[in-house]
């Protein structure tokens, strides 16, 4: 039904245009000397003329049948140089109804012909229906006025609209990051419409149209590009933008990230950072993003996580055997590994401590020595099993894969192991950490991230069915983490919780390095990645915010994941646990 009412709409604008077509003929056959040969030659080229018409762009919709992306007819005004009569008509009638400068309109529509190098002007493109006709009215009336034999000043012979298909994005900067966005030349940039660029064009298809539309005999086929329906949804995207938004004022922060998916299947909910831009206003993205700022940063920018990472130091020590939850670890303060000294984040000595204190705590001198327990080959292969240093796979345009060091690197020391264990030294994507914690989440399967939920191609339907990408621990590594992740939060009477829910996660603090200076404790990365249900886990989110004061995840990007848990719940219709535990008969 939609490919066929857009079928009609393009059909309708071309027999317009045809039909003011054939009017400018006859007057210029009329009127025009040179024109007599022509209209007595009744060769079949003044019968209609070949068309190359392009497939109207695939739509996009949000999961639950939200137009995200459309088509809208727009026009491309222009000048037929070899016609023009009057000039100066022309460049008042556009200065009138386009409010272009007459000075430069008077000049497009004084251009000399040359059937080699100067036919025709283009004047402005992406003209509204509503000026087109307008525009329209006034060639109309000039038509009218020739019919009715008046052949004076006033001629506007030679200015023509074309109409053509043009992208419009009804919710404007909603999940811009995501969309991405389509230029004046009808190329994608970005996120789905860069991603998805020649699926979503469909092809150009070539059709003869009469001049005269009753010689047509029958509608011509023009199949559209292939529609999407992503895994976004609307009311998850505009809460998730609306608290980053806040965040990012709030803790004067340079820019904010938050994603939220289904480790169960992939499927990205709501996917958001900063800025972001009106996708109908494209040509703004040099003022919006200067410089090498990334279009998204969920999936473009790599950056050092910090204490967020330790829950992937302790997944690969806890699966290997290395440790188990109860291995009581004596802090001393400080370790040397590789030949420099590390400390914990606050410089003190925390003495005996669990692995679940450990985590609670943050100490970078235990997950140091967990990682120098675990040794080098092993630490580094489970983090390349977790994804990291490569590209998750996401259907979007412009991943990173960050950057992991290992063994054999020519930059590679063996103090990176001591660094890395705690997320320094390492860079990642936020999309990989989300990929990456839903093996915890999932029973030890790592899931492929992904946004298009399904493809609708010339009426059939395709779903995208869930992809693992492997699996880098066991089931009951993973669940003997969640529970670690979860009584740490609980102990900690962390900002994450959210009352009637029991989460799992852990907090980053990552200071970020400036060049000779090397790092700095006044400016960090702060984030959160948790989960949750603990015991059924229905959700991932993950918050990073650049630069925020104060400097800490745990006073910054936990509160955040807070408020984004407590309105995800009420969205997803997931009750509290003991409701739930109660339906379910526990």
């Amino acid at each position: 039904m939609m490919e066929s009412s857009w079928r009609y709409k393009i059909l309708a604008a071309i027999f317009g245009l045809m039909g003011v077509a054939i009017v400018i003929q006859t007057i210029r056959l009329q009127v025009i000397p040179e024109g007599q040969a022509v209209r007595q030659e009744g060769d079949d080229r003044f019968q209609g003329v070949w068309l190359e018409i392009d497939s109207p762009r695939g739509q996009i919709f949000d999961r639950g049948g939200y137009l995200l992306a459309g088509n809208k007819i727009v026009y491309e005004v222009g000048i037929e140089l070899q016609y023009v009569r009057d000039a100066g008509s022309i460049a008042q009638v556009l200065n009138t109804v386009l409010e272009m400068n007459y000075a430069e309109a008077l000049g497009l529509a004084s251009l000399p012909f040359d059937e080699k190098d100067s036919v025709y002007a283009v004047v402005e493109r992406g003209v509204s229906a509503e000026k087109a006709a307008i525009l329209q009215s006034f060639i109309d009336k000039w038509a009218e006025d020739i019919r009715n034999g008046d052949v004076g000043d006033g001629s506007l012979a030679g200015l023509v609209l074309f109409p053509y298909l043009h992208r419009t994005y009804p919710e404007r900067d909603v999940a811009s990051s995501v969309l991405g966005f389509v230029n004046l030349e009808k190329k994608g940039y970005f996120g789905i419409e860069e991603h998805y660029d020649r699926m979503l064009i469909g092809a150009a298809k070539e059709v003869w149209i009469p001049f005269n539309p009753n010689n047509v005999t029958e509608m011509p086929d023009i199949p559209s590009g292939a529609s999407l329906v992503l895994t976004i949804d609307r009311e998850i995207q505009l809460m998730v933008e609306q608290l980053l938004d806040e965040a990012v004022e709030q803790y004067e922060a340079k820019s904010a990230t938050i994603i939220v998916m289904n480790p169960e299947n992939g499927e990205i909910y709501a996917m958001a950072s900063t800025p972001r831009i009106d996708l109908n206003e494209f040509w703004t993205f040099p003022e919006i993003y200067p410089e090498d700022t990334p279009f998204n940063r969920a999936v473009s920018q790599s950056f050092e996580p910090g204490s967020a990472f330790k829950v992937f130091t302790m997944s690969a020590a806890l699966d290997s055997g290395t440790v188990t939850p109860e291995t009581i670890f004596f802090d001393t303060g400080s370790i040397e590994v590789g030949g420099i000294t590390i400390a914990n984040w606050n410089g003190d000595a925390w003495g005996e401590q669990d692995m679940i204190g450990c985590l609670q705590h943050s100490l970078n001198v235990c997950l140091a020595w967990v990682g120098t327990e675990l040794g080098a080959d092993k630490f580094y292969e489970y983090m390349d099993a977790f994804g990291f240093g490569h590209f998750t796979n996401i259907d979007l345009a412009w991943e990173a894969t960050g950057r992991l060091k290992e063994p054999g690197d020519g930059d590679w020391y063996p103090a990176d192991l001591g660094t890395n264990t705690f997320g320094q030294g390492i860079s990642v994507t936020p999309i990989q950490m989300v990929a990456a914690a839903s093996a915890i989440a999932n029973d030890g399967k790592m899931v492929v991230p992904h946004v298009v939920r399904i493809t609708i191609d010339e009426n059939y339907q395709y779903q995208t069915h869930t992809q693992t990408a492997g699996q880098p621990i066991t089931t009951e590594t993973a669940r003997t983490l969640n529970e670690m992740l979860a009584i740490s939060l609980e102990e900690e009477a962390s900002r994450a919780l959210v009352p009637g829910y029991r989460l799992a996660g852990k907090t980053g603090t990552a200071e970020i390095p400036h060049g000779d200076e090397g790092y700095t404790k006044e400016i960090t990365n702060a984030s959160f990645i948790g989960w949750g249900p603990v015991d059924d886990p229905k959700f991932i989110v993950y918050v990073w915010i650049e630069e925020p004061t104060p400097i800490w995840g745990s006073l910054t990007a936990a509160p955040v994941f807070s408020k984004v848990v407590e309105r995800l719940v009420v969205l997803l219709n997931i009750p509290p646990d003991v409701v739930r535990n109660q339906l379910n008969g526990q």
